[in-house]
This record gives structure tokens, sequence and C-alpha cells, in this order.
């Protein structure tokens, strides 16, 4: 029997009150269904008018929450933000992206931290994409951040929750890798392709990609939820990073599809632009951390999350 979020993390016995921003994206949807299945209260933030007991007002781009909806919250957990490769990076759309982080980041942090009874935890998504491309060369928490714009990107995004880790709420920032679903992401897009026999290598394939399944992903993130010893960045990647060619030869394994096409680097950049350079590049990120802290992977290999996400 394939386990579930609940089974796999290591979650408190003790029913808590969460508020999470982002819930109604892919990582967050699953999160927020997880933990209300374990009996959690949570309190999904919206930029609309509330229209149900468990929402609660915010405008990020204003700085505004209705901190009276926090009141009482164990957790925050930020998981906002525009999709990376939801459009072409045009100047405007790249300020989209840096804003809905900052900007978001800053209005939770500054109202955790000016609760009378603050969170014990703020959660806060970040990304791999702060190490820039590291080529064939493995990386870890400790490594410094790259360069370009996504690694200026995740610095500012981490930055911005300082209010939280000034008044003492302990801070804990998930770099997400490549998370493995038909539901979203990048490989919503790629399952139909391979399936159809129209999948193959990106570039010349030997840049690496640092996937994780969806299961692995929430469970990881309660494990950040309730693990006190942990504060600072977290890598959330499986343990064992693959280049583009071995993702596309697994696919073509767990789909039993021939992988014959390729996406020429220039081709790839004439279509995608600026963005081109994330998907050509390499990042080789090991989830160190999460490993020393007694994380176990449910689905660790390629091969087991394709066919989790195909289920």
């Amino acid at each position: 029997m394939e386990p579930t979020e609940s089974a796999q993390s290591a979650s408190s016995p003790q029913r808590s009150r969460i508020a999470v921003a982002g819930a109604s994206g892919l990582i967050g949807t699953a999160l927020t269904r997880a933990l209300s299945d374990d009996g959690h209260e949570v309190v999904r933030l919206v930029r609309r008018a509330p229209r149900a007991k468990d929402e609660v007002r915010w405008d990020p781009k204003e700085g505004y929450v209705d901190t009276a909806g926090l009141a009482g919250c164990d957790a925050v957990v930020n998981l906002a933000g525009a999709g990376i490769g939801d459009r072409r990076w045009t100047d405007a759309y790249k300020q989209e992206i840096r804003d809905s982080r900052v900007l978001g980041t800053t209005t939770l942090a500054e109202a955790a931290a000016s609760l009378d009874e603050p969170p014990r935890v703020f959660l806060s998504a970040s990304a791999i994409g702060y190490y820039g491309d590291t080529g064939q060369r493995a990386v870890d928490e400790s490594a410094p951040s790259g360069e370009g714009f996504l690694p200026s990107v995740c610095v500012e995004w981490e930055g911005a929750a300082a209010a939280a880790h000034t008044a003492g709420i302990r801070t804990v920032f998930a770099r997400n890798g490549l998370v493995v679903s038909r539901e979203g992401g990048a490989w919503q897009r790629l399952f139909p392709l391979f399936k159809a026999g129209l999948g193959g290598r990106l570039g010349d394939g030997s840049q690496y990609w640092s996937y994780i399944s969806l299961h692995d992903a929430v469970a990881a993130l309660r494990h950040l939820l309730d693990t006190e010893s942990l504060a600072g960045p977290v890598n959330l990647t499986a343990p064992d990073p693959l280049t583009n060619r071995e993702v596309t030869a697994a696919m073509g394994r767990v789909l039993h599809r021939p992988t014959l096409f390729t996406a020429p680097a220039p081709a790839l950049r004439v279509a995608l632009g600026e963005m081109a350079g994330d998907v050509l590049g390499s990042q080789r990120v090991l989830p160190t951390r999460l490993l020393e802290s007694g994380f176990s992977f449910a689905f660790p290999g390629i091969d087991e999350t394709l066919r989790a996400a195909l289920r």
C-alpha cells in the first residue's frame, strides 16, 4: 500500500492551528489536505474576501494581513509566489516573480512577529535556484548563493523573513527542488509529451535535475514544522540528483515510450528567452540537513517517484 503523507511524516500527536499562504498551489493543496486529514486546523490565507470560516484575508502587495485570523496559530507556512515557468520572463514578469515572494514573505513575517503570542515556527518556501548553476559539482545547504536572477530572488526571499527571526520565531526555509507531479510544475507538461512519444532530452542532457516526489515534499514540510532543531535553509530534494539524460531514460522506462526527440539548446533559448538558462542549467543539490535530521524518503529514486506521480 502506498504510504500517505501523514504516515510518512513525523507529525506531532498534538493538534495544531496552522496558517498557510499559497494553499491553492500544487504543494499547498497537498499539504493542507494532509494536515486536515490528520485533524489539524488549517487557516487559508486568501487575497479576496473570505468565503469560509477557515479563510483569512491578506494582501501581500499592500502589506496587509488580518492578524486577528492568525491568533492562536502554532505555525505560519508561506508557499505563495508567482510561478517561475508560467510565462516568458519579461521585465514585468520578473518583477512579479520577485515581488510576489519578497513582499509576501515580508508581510507574513511582520504579521507573525506582531502577534501577542507568536507562532512557534515560520516556515517559508524558497528554492534550489538559490545555488545557481552548479555544473557537475554537488552542493548542500553550506554552499553560497549563485549568480543570476533566480539566486538573487532567493536571497531576497529568504531575507524577507527577518522580522520573524528577530522576534525569536524558529524560521525555516524549504529550498524546494523540482516537484514531480501530474498536477502541476514542470512534470505536468512533461508527462503528456512523453506519453505521446514526443519526449527527449533538453540540450545535451548533461545538466543535473534535483527532483522530489510531491509526497516527499509534503512529508518533508511537515517534518520541518515538527523538528524543533531545524532552522534556516533545508534542501527539499531526493538524495540522488540525476542528469536530464538519466531522467529522460527513466521517463521512457516507466511510460514504455521512445525518447528519441531532443530540444536543442539554441531552440530553447529562442522559445524560452532568459528562462532557458534555468532549463539548461545544472543543479546537483543534496538534502544533507534533511537526512541528518532523520527524515526518510518514501520515494528516493526516480523510477518510483515517476510511478507514484502516475497513480
